[in-house]
């Protein structure tokens, strides 16, 4: 059987390998629109906690609160990174790490304006959930390659999630 490669869908079939393999590109997270405000409120929360923390004499905690400040300034004004994620019979890749599906005890989607995410559970009960957004057009088969190896769960933002979408980093 001919091997055949779909360009724009990036999926690569072969009924004799019996191996299915599928490759898309994402943004590795939600770029979040940001404000002059934005910027000036967390500079103002930075100055108020530096503030607390000369007064009582924190020295150490007003290192942690520069650094925050700076980190996060940072990160929110970075690019978010074009990922290459494939999915095979062993398991996802992202870029050169390959992420096996026994890793996992389920799956789930998310769906946020544009974006469609797929959050996959660990099976390690401290180990954070994994997020790989996709695109939409290529969203029914990777949803099926998924279904057809672990069980599908709602999913739903935790605190965390919650925190981070409110504060738009």
């Amino acid at each position: 059987m001919a091997n055949v490669w779909y360009n724009m869908g990036m999926v690569k079939s072969s009924r004799a390998a019996k191996t299915d393999i599928i490759t898309w590109e994402a943004e590795e997270y939600i770029v979040r629109d940001k404000t002059a405000w934005w910027y000036v409120g967390l500079v103002a929360v930075g100055l108020i906690l530096a503030g607390i923390s000369v007064w009582l004499q924190w020295w150490s905690f007003l290192v942690v609160v520069i650094l925050s400040v700076v980190a996060l300034m940072i990160y929110a004004m970075r690019p978010p990174r074009v990922l290459r994620y494939s999915l095979s019979n062993k398991g996802i890749s992202e870029g050169s790490k390959l992420y096996e599906y026994s890793e996992f005890k389920s799956f789930g989607i998310l769906h946020e304006g544009n974006n469609f995410a797929i959050v996959l559970t660990p099976m390690k009960r401290f180990s954070p959930r994994m997020m790989v957004f996709f695109p939409e057009a290529q969203g029914e088969e990777i949803v099926d390659a998924f279904g057809n190896r672990l069980p599908m769960e709602e999913v739903k933002l935790d605190v965390l999630d919650k925190l981070i979408k409110f504060l738009r980093i």
